[in-house]
């Protein structure tokens, strides 16, 4: 059912992309979930797929992580890529930093996690069992087991969707260092609009299986959610996921609560800030 499926992105084939789709679908029983979807991601891009459930962005997050190959299409992705989901899905009888090195190929030792730990702040847990970690570090803990991977792409399936109003303000900042420092091209699925802006370079509205809308965010880091433009772009989203800004709290699914958790934490401050780049 597949046609040139993950194979690696190469100047011959798509200069400074990272990632490059095109005539895409996947169906189930029958029905296309994602239908004929084109899509291409810059090298050291940050962009975030917006969408409601069951619109396919999750299904495409797993097909460009190559966990779904039944599909019909090309899909162009580097050779060195890394997926962190909303649950940090550790190995409770392994050690945090053994966690860090699940999967990689040869035997790497325990300084290769350390620096990944560290990189997200969490050194000191090194040695913890999983579930004695709080939520955010668990999240942490997942973030260092796909840096450690050197990737060239960042996929992150609602990272941050289980965490807390505070928590989550905390991760979407360290998020936010962490590319700059890095310089890898990340796809962030979310449903939070606010996060998209503080966020993406490029944002992408995603329905019935195609792209439907995307827009470039000219804002300059770091970001204030006090910006009128912040603003403009918020409700713009919104406008195009079919939510009316004046009574919604920012995430296009009725019943998700984390939206108005997230707006009261970020309240809490004059503004929620992320790096320069």
């Amino acid at each position: 059912m597949a046609t040139d499926v993950h194979r690696p992105v190469t100047p011959s084939t798509a200069a400074r992309s990272a990632v490059r789709v095109s005539g895409l679908t996947r169906a189930f029983d029958g029905r296309a979930v994602i239908d004929d979807l084109r899509l291409d991601v810059q090298e050291g891009e940050f962009v975030v797929l917006l969408g409601r459930s069951g619109c396919g962005k999750s299904t495409l997050l797993r097909i460009l992580a190559g966990l779904d190959r039944d599909i019909e299409g090309s899909v162009l992705v580097p050779r060195r890529k890394a997926v962190a989901f909303q649950a940090p899905r550790l190995m409770p009888w392994k050690r945090v930093w053994r966690n860090v090195l699940l999967g990689l190929p040869g035997s790497p030792g325990r300084d290769v996690a350390e620096r990944a730990l560290e990189e997200v702040g969490l050194a000191h847990r090194a040695n913890a069992w999983p579930k004695t970690l709080s939520g955010g570090e668990a999240q942490r803990a997942s973030l260092a087991r796909a840096l450690v991977r050197e990737p060239e792409l960042l996929l992150l399936d609602e990272p941050f969707g289980a965490l807390d109003a505070l928590t989550r303000i905390k991760a979407q900042r360290l998020v936010g260092e962490l590319w700059q420092r890095r310089g890898c091209a990340v796809l962030l699925v979310t449903h939070d609009v606010e996060e998209a802006v503080l966020l993406a370079d490029r944002v992408l509205v995603m329905d019935d299986g195609v792209i439907a809308y995307e827009t470039r965010i000219d804002l300059d880091r770091p970001r204030d959610i006090g910006d009128p433009r912040f603003a403009e772009l918020r409700a713009e989203l919104l406008r195009r996921l079919g939510v009316d800004d004046d009574h919604h709290d920012g995430h296009p699914d009725d019943g998700d609560a984390s939206g108005e958790q997230h707006r009261q934490g970020a309240s809490s401050t004059e503004a929620v800030k992320h790096p320069a780049a």
